[in-house]
């Protein structure tokens, strides 16, 4: 776990460096949100939601990205698949989302019922895809999916690394898109960022109830690596720098003029998941203990 925040802080300072040299000096310190407030977003004209599901923002919307997220989950779960680590996390921050907006978390919730249901939908063609078994389908999976998803495939992995993997994936490189999709902007003239950074201290509530879900249902180890408010302050700083990366590119994704430009923007999301990918690939591999421990309690868990 250190390791991987070494490394991964490291990263996210250098890209963060061209954003806010402040913030990015001490990386290992918390973003907190007042600070990542200072950083004024860019001017972005409104565009509508360009989204195909959700298109009247419903509150309905929301109740049915939850629905589906459950069907795919009971599918993985009763496999103890290396995919239903990731599942979970994503319904448990869905639902988490849904509490956001009923409690009034949010200013715009018309816009995030938008963003939730278009982000939730790159993920689902990502799987429907990838699980197809059509070649012409796979080959249009993202790299850093790519890898996380043939990660889990090969159950090469510890299940903090499928974790990672599938996370890394779904923001850093999914995440861009969904928030150009759902526009910067209001009609008011008024940015998103704001509620955008609202949710990042909803995310610290999270984790520790979720790693000690995945441990309870599908490896006990998952939740081996609390090493203390260093880490975690660490991981916590990672998130925020990462979630403000994926704006930042968001940006330069709806104020490309050209198809060339947005193009560099598209190729610099991919890239940049592509690389944490990598990183994480290669610290989390599964030595033969471990995969048998897991391998063990699905069986035992789950037949």
């Amino acid at each position: 776990m250190r390791r991987l925040v070494a490394v991964l802080s490291v990263t996210t300072a250098l890209t963060l460096a061209g954003l806010a040299p402040a913030a990015a000096d001490n990386i290992l310190a918390p973003l907190e949100d007042p600070v990542i407030g200072l950083l004024p977003p860019r001017p972005a004209p409104y565009t509508p939601y360009s989204g195909d599901v959700c298109v009247d923002g419903s509150p309905t919307c929301i109740d049915d990205t939850i629905d589906e997220m459950q069907q795919r989950l009971d599918v993985f779960a009763a496999q103890c698949d290396h995919d239903a680590i990731f599942s979970l996390a994503y319904l448990r921050v869905t639902e988490n989302v849904k509490d956001a907006i009923a409690t009034g978390v949010f200013t715009d919730r018309v816009w995030l019922r938008q963003l939730d249901a278009d982000f939730a939908e790159y993920y689902f063609d990502t799987m429907d895809a990838w699980n197809s078994g059509d070649p012409a389908r796979q080959a249009t999976v993202p790299e850093a999916w790519r890898i996380a998803l043939k990660a889990s495939d090969d159950q090469s992995m510890t299940a903090l690394g499928d974790f990672l993997l599938n996370m890394n994936a779904h923001i850093n490189r999914d995440f861009s898109f969904a928030l150009a999709d759902a526009g910067l902007t209001g009609q008011d003239g008024v940015s998103h960022k704001r509620d955008h950074n609202a949710y990042n201290r909803r995310l610290d509530g999270i984790y520790e109830g979720f790693f000690a879900e995945v441990a309870a249902r599908f490896d006990p180890h998952f939740d081996d690596i609390d090493v203390g408010p260093v880490d975690e302050t660490a991981a916590g700083a990672i998130m925020r720098g990462w979630r403000e990366m994926v704006w930042r590119n968001a940006e330069k994704l709806v104020l490309a003029r050209t198809p060339a430009q947005r193009a560099r923007a598209a190729k610099t999301i991919e890239n940049y998941a592509t690389a944490q990918a990598r990183v994480i690939r290669r610290i989390f591999i599964a030595g033969p203990v471990m995969k048998q421990t897991r391998a063990d309690w699905c069986a035992t868990h789950h037949g």
